[in-house]
């Protein structure tokens, strides 16, 4: 799996477009399985970097989205709500949040493609 470049990631298997659009990484979806339900934030909503903003239950598990960084929620991707396979489908593509950042020095601390795609082979034991 390739991991797009533009991307930030966390070792929480989140990942934040350049637009601040947060999504779950393909490694991720791949380990949950089939999704069934995501809950998200409302519009509005404040993220703290590194605390809970939503989850994604799985036919696996249910497991908490934690925030890669700290903003203001501006759109939910509504379509998630009837949906939720889409993020088996294209993990990359199928956005769950979009925020304004709040301190954008915080994509610092945030993991490049190539060290995340590292980080999730050698967490895999590949």
């Amino acid at each position: 799996m390739a991991y797009p470049a533009d991307f930030k990631y966390t070792k929480e298997h989140e990942w934040i477009s350049a637009d601040g659009k947060i999504g779950i990484t393909d490694h991720a979806q791949s380990s949950l399985g089939d999704i069934v339900f995501v809950e998200l934030p409302k519009v509005g909503a404040t993220i703290t970097k590194g605390q809970s903003f939503g989850s994604v239950e799985s036919v696996k598990a249910v497991s908490d989205l934690f925030a890669p960084v700290s903003g203001k929620v501006t759109a939910v991707n509504e379509e998630l709500a009837t949906t939720p396979e889409k993020v088996n489908t294209d993990a990359h593509a199928a956005w769950m949040v979009k925020v304004e950042l709040t301190n954008p020095s915080e994509l610092n601390d945030l993991l490049s493609a190539a060290d995340y795609e590292k980080f999730a082979a050698e967490e895999a034991g590949h």
